[in-house]
């Protein structure tokens, strides 16, 4: 898990610090030789990860189950090793995730919360979440989310499938939760900051429809800041020991 604020993102840069660098010099410092790490797929600079995998090939001589305390002692306190297992030749924590969950959270109240900064995105205007979860069930299945998407890198299709995308208050916190088999880049955070604007009335959840079929990004909603935005949960065609692992 990591708290991404002082990172650009999880993929090594030439000009950036990221996850993966600091992670890759710390288990090569604490194992002595070359480590590269394959990551479960590209954060964006600012978002955090409260469930991420990582797989890596070493030799090593430390148990299992001492791995993650000799690693911790060494990374910064924002990125934590919680646990590690031995996993199959063929398993690669991209290319074997079958599908990712994130989850959205904004703090929604007059006066802001100092304990949210860059944990979740600000907004004063009272947010009607049973109109958000109207808006965002239009968005769940499959469909081309070529609207959805920020200019990034090209990729083979913008069709994707959205098993549930969910909205739910606790007091002044909603949290929007998505599942999906694969996002295009800043897709989450479009299709929240789309959500938001059905709430504030500028659009009516049905007419996300619409917005899906012209695929027309400057019709959908904005792209919200990065800070509210965590991977929550993965799913493995094996499994990976994680304590989240679903079933299904």
């Amino acid at each position: 898990m990591y708290v991404g604020t002082n990172y650009h993102g999880w993929q090594i840069q030439k000009n950036a610090i990221t996850v993966q660098e600091v992670l890759q010099k710390t288990l090569s410092r604490l194992l002595k030789q070359p480590i590269r790490c394959v990551g479960a797929g590209r954060t964006d600079a600012g978002v955090h990860a409260e469930t991420y995998i990582s797989n890596f090939k070493a030799e090593c001589n430390i148990p299992l189950d001492r791995l993650p305390l000799a690693v911790n002692a060494l990374l910064p306190p924002d990125i934590v090793v919680v646990s590690a297992r031995q996993v199959s030749e063929s398993f690669n924590a991209i290319g074997s995730c079958i599908k990712k969950e994130y989850t959205y959270r904004v703090y929604n109240s007059r006066i802001r919360n100092a304990f949210y900064v860059n944990r979740a995105y600000f907004y004063p205007k009272h947010l009607d979440e049973t109109v958000m979860a109207r808006a965002a069930e239009r968005l769940g299945g499959t469909h081309d989310f070529k609207a959805m998407r920020d200019v990034g890198t090209p990729t083979k299709t913008t069709v994707r499938t959205c098993h549930y995308f969910t909205v739910q208050r606790t007091g002044d916190l909603i949290e929007l939760k998505v599942c999906a088999d694969g996002f295009l880049y800043n897709q989450v955070r479009v299709m929240t900051g789309t959500v938001l604007y059905a709430a504030e009335g500028k659009f009516a959840p049905e007419d996300i429809d619409g917005i899906l079929e012209r695929g027309i990004r400057t019709e959908a909603g904005p792209t919200v800041p990065p800070g509210g935005l965590y991977m929550t949960k993965l799913w493995y065609r094996e499994p990976v020991g994680l304590d989240t692992d679903p079933e299904e």
